[in-house]
């Protein structure tokens, strides 16, 4: 091997030119070559099946003092390399972060030596040695043996220009991980938040993890475009949920007091920072209970999930602080209207005065809803048109944390209507800076209401009026029949939350696999 071709093994040189396609053409082929001359010595990587591992980088490096000297069997990927004549220095990346190996001729023979010297950076090996300390005072091992596990074909991105391309890091998160560290670190604090969710539901609050289907007849559960497929065997059009609300309040009906499910729903909408097509979702339903009481579940869990990942319930996202530690402040949609617009739907019944209203407010203010929309809608639904328009975007006006409570029954089709107001229903939705983390009710539980207000519905989606209205779902009118008791139910976006939580600009950062347009 020459001294040139162990020059192109090394990212650490102090210049670093941009590698041109024909140039990573280039060094692919080479490393084809260098893999048929292994398997021509008998020295096929691929043929290893294991390697005992009894430790890793990081707790060599914590716990040095009583590992030095001691013979030690790692695994990890090669990520540096710094050839020196006869001993080399190498820096290897195994699952918890990285340790500098030194590797002398004199100790594996020249004939190994000179095999070690054809690696790669990418090349993953299996390493045996022992725990010590450079003049440097950097913690290493001293190797003693070196077996490649697997031979990298591709050529990594180095440190300095690496993944250029934000599309192609979410592309190839595999080569995004590897890179950056702390993209991994993200997906670990994930792991840890999920966890947590799970445990203050089962620990702290009784509710029982289940599974529900995510094909279906009838996307219910929420107001969203689903996806839409079609199953051969039975010859019929099928939809992936949108929520998996009514299937967990069947549950609720057969006699499982606390359920939960966490898992992916489908919306086939719209894209951007807070939105991927595919996402998580935590649905769980309590008997006996109301709205208030899964207000304190949103609280405990969002707060808790924050407390265990960094340590704290304070956060900081995107350089603004926010306090998740319970209680949370409430507001009533319909105050706050009448706060940021000065328009007071709660001294207006009549639908026609509140269209007059409505138009007259708009006519000198700009908005995005027109004329024609809104001769269309009733109270209710012009309250809540006007809070997502005007109220949703002021900025921080919603950082909250906070629950915006007293929504329309028009647009709270599964909600139980208000006994003290039954134009409105016991029903809030939370915000963390201005963005809705989670939606939760008290559960409507009668089945005569329930069925007309799915007829509205049906007749809204029939009419072309709104496709994302929620449609008719006899069966689970027939569930209610059976009896629901009374229920407090909760949606929580996880995805939304671990992005607050570890400071994500965008959804796509805190899903391995985002959805992509396909390259061309």
């Amino acid at each position: 091997m020459s001294t040139e071709d162990r020059k192109n093994v090394n990212p650490e040189a102090s210049e670093v030119e941009e590698v041109t396609e024909e140039q990573l053409n280039e060094q692919r082929q080479i490393r084809r070559e260098k893999l048929k001359k292994l398997q021509a010595m008998g020295r096929n990587p691929f043929l290893n099946e294991r390697w005992d591992i009894n430790a890793y980088s990081e707790d060599i490096k914590a716990k040095f003092e009583e590992m030095e000297g001691k013979p030690v069997s790692v695994a990890g990927r090669l990520m540096a390399f710094r050839h020196m004549g006869k001993a080399s220095f190498v820096d290897i990346q195994d699952t918890k972060g990285r340790i500098q190996l030194h590797v002398k001729q004199d100790v594996l023979t020249p004939e190994e030596y000179e095999i070690f010297l054809s690696y790669d950076i990418g090349d993953i090996l299996g390493i045996e040695g022992t725990v010590f300390k450079t003049r440097r005072g950097e913690v290493s091992i001293e190797v003693t043996r070196v077996v490649l596990l697997c031979k990298s074909l591709q050529v990594l991105p180095d440190k300095w220009s690496g993944l250029k391309d934000i599309d192609q890091r979410y592309r190839q998160r595999y080569v995004d991980l590897i890179i950056n560290p702390e993209v991994k670190n993200t997906f670990i604090k994930r792991t840890a938040i999920v966890h947590e969710i799970k445990r203050v539901l089962e620990e702290e609050f009784g509710y029982l993890e289940v599974d529900t289907p995510i094909l279906g007849i009838i996307a219910g559960g929420g107001n969203a475009r689903p996806f839409e497929t079609h199953h051969n065997t039975l010859d019929i059009d099928m939809k992936m949920r949108i929520a998996n609300e009514l299937y967990l309040k069947r549950l609720v009906v057969g006699g499982l007091d606390r359920v939960y499910e966490m898992g992916k729903m489908f919306r086939n909408e719209g894209m951007d920072r807070n939105h991927n097509p595919e996402f998580t979702s935590m649905e769980c339903y309590a008997a006996y209970t109301d709205e208030d009481f899964v207000m304190h579940v949103t609280e405990e869990v969002v707060s808790q999930a924050a407390l265990k990942a960094t340590g704290s319930m304070k956060i900081t996202y995107q350089g603004k602080e926010f306090d998740l530690t319970p209680p949370w402040k409430r507001l009533d949609m319909t105050d706050a209207v009448k706060e940021i617009t000065g328009v007071d739907f709660h001294k207006i019944d009549d639908d026609e005065e509140c269209r007059k209203a409505a138009l007259a407010y708009m006519k000198d203010h700009e908005s995005a809803l027109t004329e024609k929309e809104v001769n269309g809608w009733t109270r209710g639904k012009i309250i809540a048109e006007f809070f997502e328009e005007y109220c949703e975007d002021v900025p921080g006006y919603l950082d909250g944390p906070i629950f915006v409570c007293g929504h329309p029954v028009e647009i709270s089709p599964l909600a139980k209507r208000d006994p003290k107001d039954p134009r409105i229903t016991r029903r809030f939705e939370a915000y963390v800076n201005c963005w809705e983390i989670a939606n939760g009710f008290s559960e409507l539980n009668d089945a005569i209401d329930q069925y007309a207000r799915f007829m509205e519905q049906q007749h809204q989606l029939d009419c072309g009026i709104d496709d994302e209205a929620h449609p008719m779902d006899l069966d689970f009118v027939n569930a209610l029949e059976v009896g629901l008791p009374p229920t407090g139910g909760l949606g929580i976006g996880i995805d939304r939350v671990i992005m607050l939580i570890t400071d994500a600009p965008s959804i796509r950062d805190i899903i391995f696999f985002p959805t992509m347009k396909p390259e061309k």
